[in-house]
């Protein structure tokens, strides 16, 4: 299988983890040859239930007994969808309340930056360094990494990148500029929270200018940092939110969530000028909604804090120069890469999925699932520390 999949598979690196799946359950992965492996990064933070927790699953079987694909975005009305956006909408700000579905969090960024230049009818962007947003055209634009901007160049014009969490510059953010995207918490950038004074000046200078500040909350969302949106704890409230990985349990799916007065600039000059097929699409849908209704009625949201706390606690001592973050959306920063390379390594043989971010090769990514038992996270953080002694 493993020839097949190199064979015929388009690769992304050279050195895939290359593991041939069996089947996932809760906050494990089992391989064709019986290893277990526990997923201690949730495959990027998508599977923050655990893998194919029963009420998603049950939901998707649901749906799939009464229709999959009916017709493109916006034109029937379809249950799944509405009911989704309506529990959604209703635990969020009252400005963000109404949805536009898409398929990922890339196509999110897509969308919202179109949004935005509709809606204020600017051109100019503002990202920062470090962050990330997808790979498609328009979301490298405003990715603050010239690593992998450099190779598809020209991209989208008029983009301009300020230092996170630096007062620097924010005068770039002039009556020109349609909107500023930013990640409350930079992910691939390294697991970096956002001051929350400096956020709020971004704020207000947003508000100044009249642009429309976008909050990327593609990984950190639907209760990873401790709150439903990471946005909450920094008393901060984006004009456009972008959502993914987590909405759907393990479904694909992304969403742009806004105003009504935003999204109307979508109905006009031309009608339909943005479209999806599959945006929404009703299993996805329909797994979503049972995902966040159990998110809601959980302790999950304290149940990422424990994490933080547990695992911040618990990992300590010489190699180690940090864990940072929020929640279950951790970092773990050591003191080279070579260490970094070997832990991961060592983690691996006993079972363990670990990874680096895209923007840092000595930074571990902690994002274990939120139904994850003490005893386990126990163990685990047991045998990354293990390792990390070992190696230092």
């Amino acid at each position: 299988m493993l020839k097949k999949f190199l064979k015929y598979i388009a690769q992304t690196s050279d050195a895939p983890i290359g593991l041939e799946i069996s089947h996932a359950e809760g906050p494990f992965i089992f391989t064709t040859d019986n290893k277990r492996y526990v997923d201690f990064i949730s495959g990027i933070a998508v599977s923050s239930l655990g893998h194919r927790y029963p009420k998603v699953i049950h939901a998707i079987h649901e749906q799939v007994d009464k229709h999959l694909h009916v017709m493109v975005y916006g034109e029937f009305v379809q249950k799944p969808q509405v009911d989704f956006a309506d529990l959604l909408t209703s635990n969020l700000s009252e400005q963000l309340n109404q949805v536009y579905f898409v398929n990922s969090g890339t196509e999110a960024t897509e969308g919202a930056l179109k949004l935005a230049k509709k809606y204020t009818g600017r051109t100019k962007l503002i990202g920062f360094k470090n962050s990330y947003h997808g790979d498609t055209h328009g979301s490298l634009s405003v990715t603050g990494r010239d690593v992998y901007r450099d190779p598809y160049l020209p991209l989208l014009p008029d983009v301009h990148f300020l230092s996170f969490n630096s007062e620097d510059n924010l005068d770039l953010i002039d009556d020109k500029t349609a909107a500023v995207i930013m990640e409350p918490i930079q992910g691939e950038g390294g697991i970096i929270p956002a001051d929350k004074q400096w956020l709020q000046e971004v704020r207000r200078r947003c508000d100044e200018a009249g642009a429309l500040l976008i909050f990327d909350e593609i990984q950190s969302g639907f209760g990873r940092t401790g709150s439903l949106f990471a946005f909450e704890e920094y008393e901060v409230t984006p004009d456009i939110l972008c959502l993914a990985k987590a909405m759907a349990g393990g479904m694909p799916m992304g969403a742009f969530v806004s105003s009504a007065e935003i999204f109307q600039t979508f109905k006009y000059d031309p009608p339909l000028n943005h479209v999806t097929t599959f945006g929404g699409h009703p299993v996805s849908a329909a797994a979503a909604y049972a995902n966040l209704k159990e998110l809601l009625s959980g302790n999950y949201l304290q149940r990422a804090k424990q994490i933080e706390q547990i695992t911040k606690e618990k990992l300590r001592g010489p190699g180690i120069v940090e864990v940072r973050g929020k929640g279950a959306m951790l970092g773990l920063q050591l003191k080279n890469w070579d260490l970094t390379k070997k832990v991961v390594e060592d983690c691996f043989e006993m079972g363990i999925l670990l990874g680096w971010t895209l923007h840092s090769n000595t930074l571990i990514r902690l994002a274990p699932p939120l139904i994850i038992e003490d005893d386990l996270l126990h163990e685990v953080l047991d045998k990354i520390l293990e390792s990390v002694e070992k190696h230092s």
